[in-house]
C-alpha cells in the first residue's frame, strides 16, 4: 500500500494522565468534552491500555492547524482537575505518514540529553523512523522533536504511531529484529551506544478514528 503525506506540518498536543481511579470515569467526560470544544481538527480522549509504561491511566492526542489555534484553546485548563495526580505531555510540529488504517495509537516520549552530539541524535532519528518500513502494522506514523514539554522529564522527542491492532503493536513491533537489534541500542544501558536513559513513557490506546492526518 502507498505511503501518503498529510502536507503541511500541524500542531500535536499529546498529554498523559494519572488519575485517582474512583474519579476515572468523570475525568474520561469532563476531558471528551473539553477536547470537543477546544478547536482541535483531531481529538481522542481514551484510557490507557493494559501494557503501557509510564502512559498514564487516560490518553489524550489533540490536532491544530497551527500554534495561534492551540494558544486560543483552554483544553489544559481541565487538567487543574485534583484528581489528575501527575501529567506527562508534549507539544510539537509535523507531518504524518499513512499507508493505511488502524485500531490503536501508541505515543512514545523521550529525552535525549543536551550533550548527545548533532550527528548521533540524526542517526537515533533516521533509524527510529526507518521502523515502519519493516513493520507492517504500522498504519501510520510521525517522529518529532518536542516544542514544549510537561511532567516528569524535558521530553525531547515524542514518536507516534497508528497500528493495525494490539497483537500488531506487542508483536511484530516491539519483538521485530529491527527493534531488539537496532534501535534498542540507543536505550540499553548494557550498551555503548545508550543515549536514552530516562523512563521513557509508552502509552497507547483504543483508536475509534484516524488522528495522524
Amino acid at each position: 500500500m502507498p505511503v501518503t503525506s498529510s502536507g503541511a506540518a500541524t500542531l500535536g498536543v499529546t498529554r498523559l494522565l494519572d488519575v485517582d481511579e474512583s474519579d476515572r470515569d468523570r475525568i474520561l467526560g469532563a476531558l471528551r468534552d473539553a477536547a470537543e470544544h477546544s478547536g482541535a481538527s483531531r481529538a481522542l480522549v481514551e484510557p490507557t491500555l493494559p501494557g503501557s509504561r509510564n502512559g498514564g491511566d487516560i490518553l489524550v492526542h489533540l490536532r491544530f492547524a497551527n500554534e495561534d489555534d492551540w494558544q486560543k484553546s483552554d483544553f489544559d485548563d481541565s487538567l487543574a482537575d485534583p484528581a489528575i495526580t501527575r501529567v506527562n505531555g508534549v507539544t510539537y510540529q509535523g507531518a504524518p505518514l499513512r499507508r493505511g488504517s488502524g485500531t490503536v495509537y501508541r505515543a512514545l516520549l523521550l529525552r535525549v540529553p543536551a550533550e548527545v552530539d548533532a550527528e548521533t541524535v540524526a542517526t537515533f532519528e533516521s533509524e527510529l523512523s526507518m521502523m515502519p518500513r519493516y513493520v507492517p502494522t504500522i498504519t501510520a506514523w510521525q517522529l518529532s522533536r518536542v516544542g514544549q514539554a510537561v511532567g516528569t522529564s524535558e521530553w525531547t522527542h515524542v514518536f507516534e504511531q497508528e497500528f493495525a491492532d494490539v497483537d500488531g503493536l506487542m508483536g511484530p513491533y516491539l519483538m521485530h529484529p529491527i527493534h531488539w537489534a537496532v534501535v534498542d541500542r540507543w536505550f540499553d544501558p548494557e550498551t555503548t551506544d545508550i543515549i536514552v536513559r530516562d523512563r521513557v513513557c509508552h502509552s497507547f490506546c483504543d483508536l475509534p478514528a484516524p488522528v495522524l492526518s
